[in-house]
């Protein structure tokens, strides 16, 4: 594999999974604290409050950054640090940010930073959340906190990490906090979302008239259908709508798919939330395109599901989280999102496994972690030889970490974490990936 001089290497984590200090520095509880208390929603009732300790032990973590050679290392700010109150500004949980960035940069590393990873403030959650309109203001209140203290240290801006996740997970599936199963209550959380996404960048580029690039993750999943069956078909039609072109129509083409909105009016008895303008701003341009890809979806037809559609049985090997290892997909979902829908430069904002690992005298021998890593690479690389511009690969982990709802029991960390005494370990992926880049390095001529 081969990628050119100006292709960047990452690697990503999000504020809840890793910092912990969750009652320090100011910060009051996100939606994320509150679910977790309750039962049966997280894997043996874990939670984000310690975590990977990384609010005390950022230096440390930059020093693992800086030995994997990555030229950036991707971030998010936890809300409830910034506005721990409605209206309430908290300068003591923006200095912890303003460090962690200036440190990177010292050292090398381009800081790309989330605004938004899924920590909605408590008091944002109890006024209504993401389904109230009036949090649109809300995250336009943390961006321009955001962008007013950092904008000059941070290297790059994402709005928004997957709002397929913060609005139909968290709100129509319940799998995520708040943990709702309200499809009405969803599709006003995603319209909000993505709203709140449009005029976050028309600010960055209006009100700051900063050149630093700013775009939106989404995580996308390509579906196939198990059959060629006119109901397979239609269950596939259906399941991309809900996961992909719900979220990738109003982006880039300023509507979202009629088909799906027949489909969700069963529930969603009212689209009157969109305004007039709104989808103007949703469909904002901006600098790149974010894309977090870990698997495909092969699905089959369901009359007793609302929208027609259920997984089918996959033969394909898998990760530890069941999911398809499916590189190739990969590239059938590139190409389409190069037909169909942008020429923006595309960065992977997250890609990785997990996998059961084992520390075994003080080593982790993840070769299947490599080889999930590896595949996706050289897909990469054979993509943008037919010249797809990805720019860059943001591998998902740099630590183990609190994986939402499976708490600490899924590992997609490239570093160990023994959560009882917190130290990192470096499995052979992280070996490996440091080889990777340093072997692109070599290729870079050296300026004179």
């Amino acid at each position: 594999m081969k990628f050119a001089p100006n292709f960047v290497f990452g690697t990503a984590t999000s504020s809840y999974q890793i910092e912990g200090a969750h009652n320090e520095g100011g910060r009051t509880p996100s939606i994320w604290d509150a679910f977790c208390d309750e039962d049966g929603k997280v894997f043996e009732k874990h939670n984000g409050d310690i975590a990977c300790d990384h609010y005390h032990r950022y230096e440390e973590d930059i020093q693992h950054i800086k030995r994997l050679g990555v030229d950036t290392y991707r971030f998010s700010i936890a809300w409830p640090r910034i506005f721990p109150q409605k209206g309430v500004y908290n300068p003591e949980g923006m200095a912890f940010y303003k460090k962690l960035a200036t440190r990177l940069r010292a050292e090398g590393i381009k800081p790309a930073v989330t605004l938004y990873h899924w920590d909605l403030p408590l008091w944002a959650h109890e006024e209504g959340g993401w389904v109230n309109r009036a949090s649109v203001d809300w995250f336009l209140d943390f961006a321009r906190a955001c962008f007013a203290e950092l904008d000059g240290i941070v290297d790059s801006w994402i709005t928004h990490n997957e709002p397929w996740c913060a609005g139909f997970l968290s709100y129509h599936l319940g799998q995520h906090a708040p943990g709702h199963t309200d499809m009405n209550e969803a599709v006003r959380a995603v319209h909000h979302l993505l709203l709140s996404h449009g005029k976050a960048v028309e600010l960055l580029k209006g009100e700051f008239k900063s050149v630093t690039p700013i775009g939106i993750t989404l995580n996308l999943a390509p579906k196939y259908a198990k059959t060629d069956s006119v109901n397979d078909q239609l269950a596939m039609n259906n399941a991309d709508g809900y996961a992909n072109r719900w979220f990738l129509d109003p982006v880039f083409k300023g509507q979202y798919p009629v088909d799906m909105m027949n489909l969700f009016s069963k529930y969603v008895h009212s689209y009157a939330f969109i305004e007039e303008g709104d989808m103007e701003t949703i469909s904002v341009p901006c600098d790149f395109f974010g894309i977090n890809f870990y698997s495909r979806n092969l699905v089959e037809f369901s009359a007793a599901n609302d929208f027609l559609q259920k997984d089918a049985y996959s033969d394909y090997d898998k990760t530890g989280m069941g999911w398809d290892i499916a590189p190739s997909e990969f590239k059938d979902l590139i190409r389409r999102l190069r037909a169909e829908y942008t020429d923006l430069p595309i960065y992977i904002t997250e890609n990785g496994a997990a996998f059961d690992d084992e520390l075994v005298d003080g080593r982790v021998a993840d070769q299947n972690r490599i080889d999930y890593v590896a595949q996706h690479l050289q897909a990469v690389s054979d993509l943008n030889e037919e010249g797809m511009n990805i720019q860059g690969y943001y591998l998902w982990s740099l630590l183990d970490n609190f994986e939402w709802s499976f708490g600490y029991d899924k590992r997609f960390g490239i570093l160990y974490v023994d959560f009882e005494t917190q130290e990192r370990i470096w499995k052979d992926s992280a070996h490996w990936y440091a080889g990777v880049i340093e072997q692109h390095k070599a290729t870079i001529p050296q300026e004179a």
